[in-house]
């Protein structure tokens, strides 16, 4: 039979033998060197990565990515980990028991970086996130502050939205950050709203709690003794304590805090905090000196626990001062003062923050003595500044507090505007600068300045964190600058309107640019929050002032 291949036919079957062969998945490479095993591992390095290599995750990113590489290292949780990696990036991250070769985790994306996303169990918080403590804490806080006779008051929602960042806990616990931050922002803008109304209308329904004076001592006292017990059984000193002695031991040591390279392997970048931060530290340090290792750190938890009792020690002179000494046995202020306190020891996240024994309760406690000290030009602008150079966010309030309870625009009245009114400003401004300067002598002198910009608010301006919406959506560069500019309006315009502010609104408007200025970070953490929730216990407690006495007056 006589069979003819056309032109056709031959090209195809040209094409056919040129065309690549389908790709297949290639197996990651294995570790050049895998380590030797401990003694007490059954699993080598070899099995342990042979081992990873069969998790799905690892197969699914191979077919994706081509082949990976590998790097296989001990842990010192009796663990193998073997790292995927596609270039110099680390894809996907698996934990092996070093004794049965049971694959125990396996991470992939934004998990692999970021340990704090994974939702391990006691990393915050450690007993505070057992639902048999938060809850009761919560219901306490909230059932104490409740005006039995009046339910309705606004004042209870913007506690019950106070508490609502629980919904968002409960998946950041969970490892589902994906879901934890979106949840963030509705509290917080409802938050925002409430206190630029608060602070602008000076009038409104505020906190007017049923408990009687008796309730409020001893629950205060009580909340005192549990959270210092907790924080000292069963609290955990995180990075940011740990980099707070660190400083300070620098500082004893008369070391340079700040530089590459300055800082303890597990905290390199512990030098990213205000030069205040690690003074605030040095006394708990010289009594109790670090070891040189990341161990209990007895003068983190002393530290944190004195910042936390500063906070309430503030609040409860707070309210002496708003609340005068009227009524029977001079009760107004005082049991003003107690609202405060009891608001502030009850709250979940103000104990999440002495759990993790952070410094946020510093800055905290230099913004609510700032207040106590508002009177005062030199005390204001003393504390707002020494507040900014702890954590730099602050800085947003310096004109809020250098002003006073006069804003700009009632000062400044007039064809001929008198110099006066503004010597109270002057004399505040003056004040914060000394204290910001004071603190920059120590950096100044060594690594210098430039040096310890470059370690503080260069590194956290171009830090990137998927604890944010700016952080986990691409796209949002431009709303997030938008954002950024609308809370340093916001921080301008308070210290110009209203003309004139009582403490409550200044609470209120000081709430506000905390919170305005946290929505536009790129970070953002539950220990953030009593950066503000103390301000916001003001605002609301000062605005309606308990009346002492059988009858209440009336709205």
């Amino acid at each position: 039979m006589d069979v003819r291949v056309g032109p056709l036919a031959l090209a195809l079957v040209a094409l056919a033998l040129l065309a690549p062969a389908p790709a297949r998945a290639q197996e990651p490479r294995p570790p050049v060197a895998s380590p030797g095993a401990p003694d007490e591992f059954s699993v080598d390095g070899r099995e342990a990565y042979e081992i990873a290599r069969e998790v799905p995750e690892v197969a699914k990113l191979t077919a994706e990515r081509g082949r990976l590489d590998t790097r296989t290292e001990v842990r010192d949780d009796g663990r193998w980990q073997v790292g995927f990696f596609d270039r110099d990036e680390e894809v996907v991250q698996v934990h092996l028991d070093g004794g049965t070769g049971e694959v125990l985790e396996s991470w992939t994306g934004i998990q692999v970086a970021w340990s704090m996303a994974r939702g391990y169990e006691g990393q915050f918080g450690h007993a505070l996130n057992a639902p048999w403590v938060w809850i009761p804490l919560a219901l306490v806080f909230f059932l104490g502050l409740l005006d039995w006779s009046k339910p309705r008051r606004i004042a209870h929602l913007d506690l019950l939205v106070l508490l609502s960042f629980g919904f968002s806990q409960i998946f950041f616990n969970d490892g589902e950050i994906g879901v934890s931050v979106p949840l963030v922002y509705p509290p917080l803008i409802y938050l925002l709203g409430r206190m630029l109304w608060v602070g602008s209308k000076g009038r409104g329904q505020g906190l007017r709690p049923s408990a009687p004076r008796i309730f409020l001592i001893v629950a205060c006292l009580f909340a005192i003794a549990f959270r210092v017990t907790l924080n000292v059984v069963d609290s955990g000193v995180i990075d940011v304590g740990y980099a707070g002695v660190v400083g300070a031991d620098r500082i004893t040591q008369g070391e340079a805090i700040y530089g590459d390279g300055e800082f303890v392997e597990g905290v390199a970048f512990g030098d990213t905090y205000g030069p205040a931060n690690y003074a605030a530290y040095v006394p708990f340090e010289l009594v109790m000196p670090w070891s040189g290792e990341w161990d209990d750190l007895p003068s983190a938890h002393g530290a944190s626990i004195f910042f936390d009792l500063a906070t309430v020690l503030g609040l409860f002179a707070l309210g002496l001062r708003v609340g005068g000494r009227g009524g029977p046995g001079g009760g107004a202020g005082q049991r003003l003062g107690l609202i405060l306190a009891f608001a502030w020891l009850t709250y979940p996240y103000t104990t999440y923050a002495l759990q993790s024994n952070t410094n946020d309760a510093l800055v905290a406690a230099f913004l609510v003595w700032g207040l106590v000290a508002f009177s005062s030009p030199v005390g204001r602008g003393v504390l707002v500044g020494l507040a900014a150079m702890v954590k730099f966010a602050p800085l947003a309030l310096v004109p809020l507090y250098v002003v006073g309870t006069r804003g700009l625009s009632g000062r400044l009245e007039g064809w001929r505007p008198s110099w006066r009114p503004l010597r109270p400003v002057l004399l505040a401004s003056a004040a914060a600068v000394f204290a910001i300067g004071l603190m920059l002598v120590h950096p100044a002198v060594d690594p210098g300045l430039a040096t310890f910009y470059e370690r503080t608010v260069e590194s956290q301006l171009d830090r990137s964190s998927p604890f944010s919406i700016w952080g986990q959506v691409d796209g949002l560069d431009s709303v997030q600058r938008l954002v950024l500019v609308g809370a340093g309006a916001l921080a301008i315009m308070v210290a110009f309107v209203p003309k004139e502010r009582s403490i409550a609104q200044v609470a209120a408007l000081a709430a506000a640019v905390m919170i305005a200025t946290q929505l536009a970070v790129d970070h953002w953490f539950y220990l953030y929050i009593p950066w503000f929730c103390g301000l916001v216990f003001v605002a609301l407690a000062c605005n309606s002032p308990p009346s002492i006495g059988a009858k209440r007056q009336s709205e």
